[in-house]
C-alpha cells in the first residue's frame, strides 16, 4: 500500500508542529515553508485534521495552528487513518472489491496480503509524533530543537 500525497502531507505538517510544541501557535506558511508543502494543500488539510480533533486552530494576530493533544498523544497511524480512511494492502482484501474476486475461495494469497498490510500499520500505530521528534534530534545531533529567537 503506498500513502497518499495528501497522508504524507498529513504527517510532515504534525510533524513540524510536534517540534514546535509548546511556542504557541505556528502559521500554515511556516509549516509549509519547513516542509515543503503547499499552502493549498495545506490549508486544506489542516481543516480535515482539525474536524479529527489532532489540531486546533487560534485566531488574531499571533495565531495559527497547534496539535490539540501532545505529540505522544498521536501516532502517525491515526493521522493516516484520517486522510485515507480505510486502507487495506490491494484492492481484492477491501469487502465491496473482493466479493466480485472469482479467486477469492481459497485464495492463499490474501492472508498474506492482509498480515503484510497489518506488519505495516503495526509500525505506524506504534510511532508517535513525540518519538519521532526524539529521533529527528538525534539524527541531527542536537537535544531539541530552539526556535527562539
Amino acid at each position: 500500500m503506498v500513502l497518499s500525497q495528501r497522508s504524507q502531507y498529513a504527517v510532515r505538517a504534525i510533524m513540524e508542529l510536534a517540534k514546535r510544541e509548546g511556542l504557541g501557535p505556528v502559521k500554515a506558511a511556516q509549516i509549509a515553508e519547513a516542509q515543503f508543502i503547499p499552502v493549498r494543500f495545506l490549508e486544506n488539510i489542516l481543516g480535515q485534521l482539525r474536524q479529527a480533533g489532532i489540531v486546533e486552530s487560534v485566531r488574531g494576530k499571533d495565531g495559527g495552528h497547534r496539535l490539540r493533544r501532545k505529540a505522544q498523544q498521536i501516532t502517525v497511524g491515526e493521522v493516516v487513518r484520517i486522510m485515507q480512511g480505510p486502507m487495506s494492502a490491494i484492492d481484492c482484501v477491501k469487502a465491496e472489491m473482493g466479493s466480485d474476486c472469482p479467486l477469492r475461495v481459497g485464495c492463499v494469497l490474501l492472508p498474506m496480503w492482509e498480515r503484510a498490510h497489518q506488519a505495516m500499520m503495526d509500525v505506524y500505530d506504534a510511532t508517535d509524533f513525540q518519538d519521532l521528534v526524539e529521533q529527528e534530534a538525534r539524527v541531527n545531533g542536537c537535544e531539541g530543537l530552539d526556535y527562539a529567537i
